[in-house]
């Protein structure tokens, strides 16, 4: 829903949401999408017009998201996930952009949807205005029972940056930012923080890895539309860089405790 057709309304908390009929047909419609929706973001796999880099290597304390100043019985922060913990970079550069770093992350902020493959998620702007202003709600919908309610954490011209809440599929947080280059190049990235949110996510997310490769997927689409949506083309390709921390183990407490 994009910021013309949604109104804040603080008191919605999306963790005690429950779908009307509206929500339950377009949820049917989803349903619909999917085969299309995970071709689309499968055939990345078999065939990518953009090159993606990947790199992977074991992570420390270092790894861990910046710190929750005023988390709530309703926040979902790393530290209450299962199983590994997964820090994950995507970093994607734009030649010929006709939007800037700062109306780039204002056009997905106001409607997320335009950089999404159909049918494999949707973000419902259920207590947003679409500023993404500090407290607003949003609830990622996949098909199945993989809702994810997240509220902002932080925004600022460049930048915003949401945490999951209780319900979520995952533990953490994700940032979506860009940065100017020079008068039209910019370089637009998303930052992820995640463990699963349950033991039985844990199952799908680390040990079986299905959930886990859903997210990488998503995002690597996400990165490439988003050049589309700053009117440029990619050069250089997509560099994904993961980082595995086996939590708690390679975590001392004290060093959880003042990540920042």
């Amino acid at each position: 829903m994009s910021s013309g057709e949604s109104t804040l309304d603080p008191s919605l908390r999306t963790s005690h949401w429950i779908p009307g009929p509206h929500q339950v047909v377009r949820e049917a419609l989803m349903l619909t999408r999917l085969p299309r929706g995970v071709a689309g973001v499968l055939w990345r796999l078999v065939r990518p017009d953009v090159p993606v880099h990947v790199r992977e290597e074991i992570g420390d304390h270092r790894d861990l998201p910046p710190h929750l100043p005023d988390a709530t019985e309703r926040d979902q922060p790393l530290e209450h996930g299962y199983g590994p913990a997964l820090h994950r970079e995507f970093h994607i550069r734009a030649v010929g952009a006709q939007r800037g770093a700062a109306a780039l992350i204002d056009a997905i902020a106001r409607d997320m949807n335009r950089a999404v493959v159909p049918g494999v998620a949707r973000f419902d702007y259920v207590a947003c205005s679409g500023a993404m202003a500090v407290g607003e709600e949003l609830v990622v919908r996949m098909p199945g029972p993989w809702d994810g309610p997240v509220r902002v954490l932080r925004r600022d011209d460049t930048s915003f940056r949401l945490g999951t809440l209780v319900g979520h599929l995952e533990a953490g947080q994700i940032e979506f930012a860009a940065r100017d280059v020079d008068d039209d190049t910019l370089e637009f990235s998303i930052t992820t923080w995640a463990r699963a949110g349950d033991r039985v996510a844990d199952v799908l997310y680390s040990r079986l890895g299905l959930a886990k490769q859903i997210q990488y997927l998503l995002w690597v689409e996400f990165c490439v539309r988003a050049v589309g949506l700053a009117g440029g083309r990619v050069v250089g390709g997509l560099d994904v860089l993961t980082r595995t921390v086996h939590w708690p183990d390679e975590i001392p407490v004290e060093d959880s405790a003042r990540a920042v």
